[in-house]
């Protein structure tokens, strides 16, 4: 039998101490034990000896069912996975050259992205002569700064790389203002 992860904990012939501390099905102290006394005992019970805590001296063995312990294990790592929430980064890419109605449409998507959870990459391309403008860049991020301020913060201010602008503004974190104050 192999171990495919080394978080695996050793159990039954795999111990190799002399003798282990013993901890019962109840979480008793049942005493510093032989190895084979320990082995006995999880057998009299048909149960797993398992080795909990290999850094201790002596080593702390445990009579468990290990199929149990790792059923439940996994079961509270798939609840915890489901619980957590990955943050993306959507990008919206603007030009110098704007108009109203493309710029107001950039702004509802990363106002919907940003009420999602995401962070925000505004980027914004300078192309040919355009360059020799990046002052007018930086009037076009402070709009859309401004636009989506209510829903997001500016993370990273707007840096200049390469031919583009780029500006990252991550979430602001939810507050619930339907409730209204429930202290009135």
């Amino acid at each position: 039998m192999f171990r495919i992860s080394s978080k695996d904990l050793l159990i039954n012939e795999e111990i190799r101490d002399k003798e282990v501390r013993l901890v019962g099905t109840d979480g008793e102290q049942l005493g510093v034990v032989s190895i084979a006394a320990a082995q006995q005992m999880a057998d009299e019970k048909s149960l797993d000896l398992v080795k909990i805590a290999p850094q201790a001296v002596p080593p702390v063995c445990k009579i468990m069912d290990y199929g149990k312990y790792k059923f439940e294990q996994a079961k509270r790592e798939k609840e915890a996975k489901k619980n957590q929430k990955v943050i993306e980064i959507k990008e919206v890419r603007l030009s110098l050259n704007i108009d109203t109605n493309d710029f107001n449409t950039k702004v509802n998507r990363a106002i919907k992205f940003l009420e999602d959870g995401d962070k925000v990459k505004a980027a914004l391309r300078f192309r040919g002569r355009e360059m020799a403008h990046p002052e007018l860049g930086t009037t076009i991020m402070q709009r859309f700064t401004d636009a989506v301020s209510e829903y997001g913060s500016v993370e990273k201010q707007p840096k200049m790389e390469g031919r583009s602008m780029v500006m990252f503004i991550s979430a602001k974190p939810a507050t619930n203002t339907k409730g209204g104050n429930k202290n009135a």
